[in-house]
């Protein structure tokens, strides 16, 4: 079968990263199809390396009786934020392959626990990313194991978009409903919840902002140490609006669904689409804002054009 390569420019020839969705119903299903693709990977001398949810581990662990070359990370360390996975799987294959050794990755989302409509939104968006993430490496491979019992096809159809390939009894097939397109139709945001709070910043603002987040923050019910990470974040945030946005920008705060918001707006504009999600370099210049934001808050939402500006939206779950 042929492999479709993911690409900006579908003329243009990439280096092969694979990257599959595989449907199942079942734990019989899903050994199946990820044993069968792990069997692959050892049978040609690579590396592999799983992120699955704790119950599903213990499945194929049961399985493979120990092989050297299969190893399992638990994701739950890294907490809820999707925009913090990509460049855990930068440094999970590195850790694992070698310039001879291809590294297949199984990564399953726990999808039905994502804490809300936004949270979802941003684990799609992190699947289609990978393809980005990953176009020009022909030395990892990924296999997305999605849990389909429940037959929810339009769930599996928004999920599909992100996947190049599909995995169909022990092979992949070129998905048709692939999302090819540069750029990522993303969901609009919500509108912000009343009650809300606002500022307009500009230079020499810094302090009036961490006194206005600390204070709402507090009021919603946000415990200190929460609180002193969100500062930090706000801080890089509103210091990247006055740099980068036009000298000034518009602060929301509001709370819901056991969620404190914090919400940025200005003039700037983000071309990068990676940007925050993979650890910079020492030598780099910029770019570490959106990094300690994403490692920071539990979920970090980006809307950015050239004609609209761009907003960026922190997370932080309060306490039940």
């Amino acid at each position: 079968m042929t492999e479709i390569l993911p690409s900006d420019n579908p003329g243009q020839a990439q280096p092969p990263f694979r990257h599959e969705l595989y449907p199942y119903r079942g734990d019989a299903q899903f050994l199946s199809g990820t044993l069968g693709y792990i069997h692959e990977a050892l049978e040609g001398g690579e590396a592999v390396v799983v992120a699955v949810p704790s119950g599903k581990a213990s499945l194929l662990r049961g399985e493979l009786a120990d092989q050297p070359a299969v190893t399992f990370i638990d994701t739950t360390t890294l907490g809820p934020n999707p925009g913090r996975l990509i460049g855990a799987w930068v440094e999970w294959m590195k850790e694992r392959g070698a310039s001879d050794r291809p590294v297949r990755g199984i990564g399953e989302t726990a999808w039905r626990e994502a804490r809300s409509a936004a949270h979802l939104s941003e684990l799609r968006y992190h699947e289609w990313l990978l393809n980005r993430a990953f176009a020009r490496s022909s030395a990892w491979s990924m296999l997305c194991p999605y849990d389909d019992t429940d037959g929810d096809q339009s769930a599996l159809q928004a999920l599909s978009r992100c996947h190049p390939l599909i995995r169909q009894d022990g092979h992949y097939v070129r998905n048709e409903g692939f999302l090819t397109a540069a750029e990522y139709p993303f969901e609009a945001l919500d509108p912000p919840c009343d009650p809300f709070q606002e500022l307009s910043f500009t230079h020499g603002d810094l302090a009036a902002i961490r006194s206005k987040v600390s204070q709402c923050a507090s009021d919603a019910g946000l415990p200190v140490d929460q609180q002193r990470k969100l500062a930090v974040a706000v801080t890089e945030i509103a210091t990247n609006s006055i740099r980068y946005g036009g000298g000034h920008g518009t602060l929301r705060t509001w709370t819901q669904d056991a969620t404190f918001v914090c919400e940025f707006r200005d003039a700037g504009y983000i071309p990068d689409v990676m940007a925050g999600r993979v650890r910079p370099t020492i030598d780099q210049i910029g770019g570490r804002g959106l990094w300690l934001a994403h490692q920071l808050c539990d979920l970090v939402e980006i809307r950015s054009t050239p004609d609209q500006g761009t907003v960026i939206r922190l997370h932080m779950q309060i306490p039940r």
